[in-house]
């Protein structure tokens, strides 16, 4: 994976001893996990072939149950996981960091922009573009059909159904998972969201359990649009060359992408899906400007800027708009109940994907992107199509109208029919159809290999023969269920599996919530506890240490001279104390120099662990000395349980630095008492993620 920050290599965040789970040298599978899923995915496939009449019939069944008896629950959770992602972003929480404090970004502003939409959006937007508008305007929920208000509404339900509701899944799976696999080392999965809540038990059943249903849902959900996808642009190729519509030329269309996802997946994140995402981004945006153009920018641009105010204006109360009076039952099981539950059965792969590309960003950062940057894109996106279609309809072409609502994968292409060079324009669509259909596809096989496997590192993937298996079952499963009803059954068939993952997201803010409650303690302990007293060098001395940048023999000095001595006098007392104090010693292989760690058990809390980490970097320009083009100069950056704490203790004297090791035990002892009286009062766990007792444990295993 490329990144920003150089090639200054750092510690891991956290203390060795804080590892939730000892990890494998090399990614390994989870049997239970990979065994289970695939038998659920294999045996629905199956009996969705054999059996499609029996199958329809039950999953009709299912989804009759659900609406009547959850469809109210649907509208309220996804309001409130909304509601905790932008509370949280807003709140102090938001400056905590996706990844230990002195992480940066991975990935440039554009190309994680791309990344993050291309993942949580697939070809079901050219699908839902115009055919979603259309119908909303010919047979709305609610109100008289084919007028003006009908117009606006029908718009903005196709925005509020792309908005920033799904998003907020998005983004609360995504900074869930990014912030316990980057901060604290656990487990890039979605067990470890779960960890303030249950424990060591994520690393057993329930934990398989968790990952399991996350498997199944995604796989569910990512059919949903490659069903949808196959059927468009099925008939986008026999628009443009005649190949047959049905269930051969869909069945092809499957392996193909299923071949080129594959490709992508197990090319990697960024040799495949990055460059991918960005050129499906480009693409789309010339086909839009080009709609743009031929429509009107005059009176699409008005219609655009009417939107936005209709949907800013009547959010608040569509959004909780449950039609108790006279409920449109059909109409919100194809729409409002289907999108959400497609969201959901989305949120654990999207949201893995997007904490895999998010490290070094703030919460804050990470939250105000997924929501904003989607969401202009795909309201302009759904406007310009949306309100070009309408106007073919209100000018009084219902024949347009008809087909795009009863057949709607025909809608896109019809209507790019109405403008000059359609040959050019559909061979566009159905290039970027494709790379949506392709980004999709390869993310959720890369996901869904990472869920299935025991893995090294956050950042490292699955083995490919794992991605090339599980871009097979969902292309197996995408075939099973259009043969069984087409889109309708995929529909019925997400209503179906997103509604248990539901459960699951919210364990995942209960967990988050109190993990990030931890992280104030922390951050209260450093503001209450007293600094080092003044004294020290002179101010000349203090002054010469400001201007000076010292080379790696001064720092084997500073070790030998300072740092050792201070390190084996603080840990000689605590032992006189009772504590069990240790001193780790190591050298970094980059710069020679010796680096120092150390460690004091907390019984059953945290531990404390104070480093001190030689980094070379480049010499300041504003250094007083001659430079050289490759001049650089050693800091000693202090490493907390947390990471970097962004300062340097080169040139300080012993009795400085055995003062710097006493704030933060001291600030590290408030931390813990902070913590302490919130498990009194509110029952929290006894501990966050990486504490003595998981330790334990892992030592028991090895």
């Amino acid at each position: 994976m490329s990144t920003t920050g150089g090639n200054r290599k750092e510690p891991e965040p956290g203390d060795p001893a804080t590892a939730v789970k000892q990890r494998p040298a090399r990614s390994t599978l989870k049997p239970v996990v990979f065994v289970g899923s695939s038998v659920v995915i294999l045996a629905v496939s199956i009996w969705a072939i054999i059996t499609p009449t029996g199958a329809n019939y039950v999953i009709g069944t299912l989804v009759g149950w659900i609406s009547r008896g959850f469809g109210w629950y649907y509208f309220l959770v996804a309001t409130l996981y909304l509601l905790f992602v932008v509370v949280i972003a807003l709140s102090r929480f938001g400056n905590v960091k996706l990844g230990p404090q002195h992480s940066t970004p991975d990935y440039g502003m554009f190309a994680w922009a791309s990344m993050l939409f291309a993942a949580g959006i697939g070809i079901d937007l050219l699908f839902f573009s115009v055919s979603g508008p259309v119908t909303h305007y010919l047979a709305p929920p609610a109100g008289d059909a084919q007028t003006t208000e009908a117009a606006r509404q029908a718009v903005v339900w196709s925005l509020f159904h792309y908005g920033i509701t799904g998003w907020a899944m998005y983004a609360l799976m995504g900074m869930a998972l990014g912030y316990f696999a980057f901060r604290y080392r656990l487990p890039l999965a979605i067990r470890s969201a779960l960890y303030p809540l249950i424990g060591k038990r994520i690393h057993g059943g329930v934990g398989d359990a968790v990952d399991l249903a996350a498997i199944i849902g995604t796989v569910f959900g990512i059919s949903v649009s490659l069903g949808i996808g196959v059927v468009q642009l099925n008939y986008g190729l026999n628009v443009l060359f005649g190949i047959p519509e049905g269930v051969a030329a869909q069945t092809g269309l499957i392996i193909v992408a299923v071949l080129v996802a594959t490709v992508s997946a197990v090319a990697g994140v960024d040799r495949g899906i990055r460059r991918l995402s960005e050129l499906n981004v480009v693409l789309a945006i010339v086909l839009m400007v080009y709609v743009l153009i031929a429509e009107g920018p005059v009176w699409l641009l008005n219609a655009l800027v009417l939107n936005i105010g209709d949907y800013l204006s009547r959010f608040p109360s569509i959004t909780l708009n449950t039609f108790a009076y006279d409920q449109p039952i059909d109409w919100l099981n194809a729409w409002t109940l289907f999108f959400w539950a497609w969201w959901i059965a989305w949120a654990p792969f999207v949201g893995m994907f997007l904490a895999r590309i998010s490290r070094g960003r703030t919460i804050r950062q990470f939250v105000a992107a997924t929501l904003v940057i989607p969401l202009l894109y795909t309201l302009t996106f759904l406007s310009i199509f949306g309100n070009s279609a309408l106007s073919i309809v209100m000018g009084g072409n219902t024949e347009f109208g008809e087909t795009t609502m009863n057949t709607p994968e025909q809608g896109f292409y019809t209507l790019l029919t109405q403008y000059p060079g359609f040959t050019f324009t559909a061979g566009l669509a159905t290039v970027v159809g494709l790379l949506l259909y392709v980004t999709s596809a390869d993310s959720g096989a890369l996901v869904t290999g990472n869920l299935s496997s025991h893995l090294p590192t956050p950042i490292t993937d699955a083995r490919p023969w794992l991605r090339i298996y599980w871009a097979a079952a969902t292309g197996l499963l995408t075939l099973a269920m259009l043969i069984v009803g087409g889109v309708d059954a995929l529909t019925n068939a997400t209503i179906i599996m997103g509604l248990p993952f539901s459960f699951v997201m919210l364990l995942v803010m209960w967990g988050l919530y109190r993990a990030l409650r931890v992280e104030g303690f922390r951050t209260d302990a450093s503001r209450t506890a007293l600094p080092s007293p003044p004294g020290g060098r002179p101010w000349r001395q203090r002054l010469a240490r400001a201007t000076t940048f010292p080379g790696r023999r001064a720092a084997a000095r500073f070790v030998q001279e300072v740092c050792r001595p201070a390190f084996h006098d603080v840990a000689a007392e605590l032992r006189e104390q009772g504590a069990d104090a240790s001193i780790v010693e190591e050298t970094d292989e980059d710069t020679g120099i010796p680096h120092l760690e150390l460690q004091v058990p907390m019984g059953a809390e945290e531990a404390f662990s104070y480093r001190v980490w030689p980094i070379e970097v480049p010499t300041p320009a504003f250094a007083m000395r001659v430079l050289t083009e490759n001049d650089t100069y050693v800091r000693f950056e202090v490493y907390l349980t947390e990471g970097s704490q962004g300062y340097d203790v080169m040139g300080y004297s012993k009795e400085q630095l055995i003062g710097n090791i006493l704030d933060e035990y001291e600030r590290h002892l408030e931390f813990l008492r902070l913590h302490r009286e919130a498990v009194a009062d509110s029952a929290l766990p006894d501990h966050g993620p990486g504490t003595a007792d998981v330790q334990q444990e892992e030592d028991g295993e090895r």
